[in-house]
């Protein structure tokens, strides 16, 4: 019997191709596995999903996962069945399917089939369903986005606050909580509402140190600096975010204007529309996604190189998530915020009509969100700061990735204003808001300082050295360390808190920031850019980006899964001329290198030769021959006709690693003979079938195979037929 240990990585290999596990995800999937309650706090891009999938795959019976999105629980379902040979084994529920639908899945359910069932709360609710799901054997319940259960969180939603109730009457199972954003409050708040303090609680850390925050004040002419910043990243893939949707039409018609290949995404679309925006985002056919938050939830494109946001978002978590959909592949990721004190006041309109509770909150998150982006400090300290992490700003991963740091904003000494602004407020009987106290202090009065008589007070004009703009800054500022804070009751009035009452009567010093100035070259563009990495071939690039794009083009698949950012890169780097250099390439090895390599090494081979290009000599690794004894194990066992799977587990393989081995002895030229395996799998007609099919294939790729067969067929029947083919045919 194979230890668990073994059991657990050659499911990884054998569901999601992977060696190894990331970061937290073992320790993870151990947890679900001993069925204990888990909570994951994991940053977008760090491989959440893989942590309940896996465990789901591997366990008896069926996981349900509660999610809030439709498009998220498609992606996620399609992207499930992609890794099977069985249609069932994932299986969505909700509002958008018909009967004979929904008695399909209940049917697989029901025969064990379904591992992953993916819900929407609100279909949980249903007794139709819950009633169902009571008979069925249930392996956990995984809560994927579980901040939305949360009023702290940025994303509320209130029917997520019952589900302790909903899960009881469905099981008693283990229930596993996920999110990628959540300050203590927050992840105190799931904990409790969920009912799982007892949970095993695994938190990875926030920091993407491949991640450029900048936050640039917002002028008129933002759409003017969006278009310069974007055209300096010309054939990058970026998003723009706004909070409106006609802001949104607005900005992609400004973007394709001026020849940038934009497109707008938002909820006012039909969904016909935005599934067509987002594939063309996907498979590089635009450069530029304008869109409201609403896009980018499960978007998995690695290589997204920019985030803008037009507009500042509601919260710190909102922000960290959406900056967070850039440079998932650990490439180059530029996150600029355009802010304007403005906007947080528009936001703070909107929250005017609702509740005080739900007034207060949100006030707190703006003024969170205020802080980052007034603030003078390493903004990567100042966001992980926020979810309760520690940053060591000198010598912490990323710690030099911000404006602030590569350019640091002047301070100057503001201690007296910080005292004026203070006793105009106490003198004034704490009743006005932010822009009749810069009245009060720059002396321009108005009928409302009329009708209290402030305009004949002494201190009136104290502060007209200064302008209006000064000290609405310097009130922000003011506000961020908890000097002052705004009446919520009556919507914006300024008090003075006890910590600016002690400060009056006894003044320190208070450094205050002066917004960045940015230096602009000849033709008024904004200078502020990153180089690329050292020693890339930038002219290559372009090319071999072209061709991926075509490869994908041909073989339907979005580039970067041809090959990665990374890879090409690499290629730029070490200018690989053969198939086997390819291979060595920075995630590209020989199964990638035969599938998409040809052409690849074709161009660099031309490349080199037209460029007169002195190649690293490093590059070439001669084989070691450390497998060679396996494989003429192999080759001995298959001409004694013996077992595939008494071959497997004699020297420890999985099968999956098995048929790898035997795909390497055939395409490197030497004969199998496995008929009499697959004589036990297949009869002649269907042999001859899948032979006709690779005789006519444009490609011998496995995933094309199992489309164009329609589950007629699984993957390790197609991959030993392959590797018959190839050894009938080609040796």
């Amino acid at each position: 019997m194979m230890s668990k240990e073994i059991d657990l990585y050659g499911a990884l290999k054998k569901f999601f191709g992977f060696d190894q596990f990331k970061g937290l995800q073992e320790d993870v999937v151990k947890s679900i596995l001993n069925n204990q309650n888990t909570f994951v706090i994991m940053p977008t891009g760090g491989g959440k999903s893989l942590c309940y999938q896996l465990p789901a795959l591997m366990k008896d019976g069926t996981a349900i996962v509660i999610s809030p999105l439709i498009a998220l629980m498609k992606n996620q379902v399609d992207a499930i069945r992609g890794i099977s040979e069985t249609h069932g084994i994932a299986h969505v529920l909700n509002s958008s399917l018909n009967k004979s639908e929904i008695a399909q899945v209940k049917s697989d359910i029901q025969s064990g089939v379904t591992k992953l069932l993916y819900v929407a709360p609100e279909s949980l609710i249903k007794e139709e369903y819950a009633e169902f799901l009571r008979s069925q054997n249930i392996s956990f319940v995984a809560i994927d986005e579980a901040h939305c259960i949360s009023e702290w969180g940025h994303d509320f939603r209130p029917e997520y606050r019952n589900l302790k109730n909903i899960i009881k009457q469905i099981d008693n199972v283990p229930v596993i909580g996920l999110t990628a954003t959540a300050t203590e409050k927050v992840q105190e708040d799931i904990l409790k509402t969920l009912g799982i303090t007892d949970a095993n609680v695994f938190k990875a850390s926030f920091n993407r140190p491949n991640l450029f925050y900048e936050v640039r004040p917002k002028t008129k002419d933002v759409e003017k600096d969006i278009i310069r910043f974007v055209k300096q990243n010309l054939g990058k893939s970026g998003i723009v975010y706004c909070l409106s949707r006609k802001k949104v039409e607005e900005v992609a018609q400004v973007l394709q204007v001026n020849g940038i290949n934009a497109v707008p995404y938002h909820a006012g679309l039909d969904a016909k529309t935005r599934a067509k925006h987002q594939d063309m985002f996907l498979m590089e056919d635009c450069d530029v996604v304008v869109a409201t938050i609403a896009f980018g939830m499960g978007i998995d494109k690695p290589d997204v190189r920019y985030v803008i946001h037009h507009d500042i978002p509601k919260s710190l978590e909102s922000y960290y998530q959406e900056t967070g959909r850039a440079g998932r592949d650990g490439g180059e990721g530029h996150c600029l915020t355009f802010y304007s004190y403005k906007d947080i006041e528009k936001l703070e309109k909107f929250m005017a009509n609702k509740p005080v509770a739900e007034q207060e909150i949100g006030h707190a998150l703006l003024q969170e969100i205020v802080g980052y982006a007034e603030t003078s400090m390493n903004r990567r300290k100042y966001l992980l700061h926020y979810f309760g992490e520690e940053f060591d700003e000198v010598n912490g991963e990323g710690a030099d990735m911000d404006d602030n740091m590569k350019n640091p904003k002047k301070k100057h000494e503001a201690s007296e204003d910080v005292v004026k602004l203070l006793s105009v407020i106490s003198k004034t009987n704490e009743m006005y808001k932010a822009k009749e106290i810069v009245n009060t202090l720059i002396g321009k009065d108005n009928a409302l300082l009329k009708s209290h008589k402030t305009h004949e007070q002494p201190f009136f004009g104290i502060g007209k050295d200064k302008s209006d703009h000064y000290w609405m800054a310097l009130i922000r500022q003011v506000l961020v360390v908890k000097y002052l804070k705004k009446e919520i009751e009556q919507y914006g009035v300024l008090k003075v808190t006890d910590i600016g009452k002690s400060y009056l009567e006894n003044p320190s010093s208070f450094m205050m920031t002066e917004d960045h100035k940015y230096d602009t070259d000849d033709s008024g563009i904004i200078v502020n850019q990153k180089s690329s990495a050292i020693g890339i071939d930038d002219k290559l690039v372009s090319m071999l980006k072209e061709l991926r794009k075509k490869v994908g083009k041909q073989q339907g698949v979005p580039p970067f899964a041809v090959f990665q950012d990374p890879s090409i890169n690499d290629m730029a780097l070490k200018y690989p001329i053969d198939l086997e250099e390819l291979s060595k390439v920075h995630g590209v090895g020989e199964g990638k290198a035969k599938k998409y390599g040809k052409e690849f090494v074709k161009l660099i081979a031309n490349y080199v030769k037209d460029n007169d290009i002195t190649r690293p000599d490093d590059l070439i690794v001669k084989s070691t021959g450390v497998n060679s004894g396996l494989k003429l194990y192999i080759i001995q066992n298959t001409d004694r006709k013996l077992p595939l799977e008494d071959i497997a587990s004699s020297k420890g393989l999985e099968m999956g690693e098995l048929i790898k081995e035997m795909e390497a002895i055939v395409y490197s030229g030497t004969k199998l003979n496995i008929d009499y395996a697959i004589d036990d799998l297949l009869d002649e007609d269907q042999q001859e079938e899948i032979h006709e099919y690779f005789m006519e294939a444009e490609s011998d790729g496995i995933q094309e195979a199992l489309d164009e067969f329609d589950g007629d067929y699984d993957d390790e029947e197609l991959r030993l037929m392959r590797i018959k083919f190839t050894s009938d045919i080609a040796n």
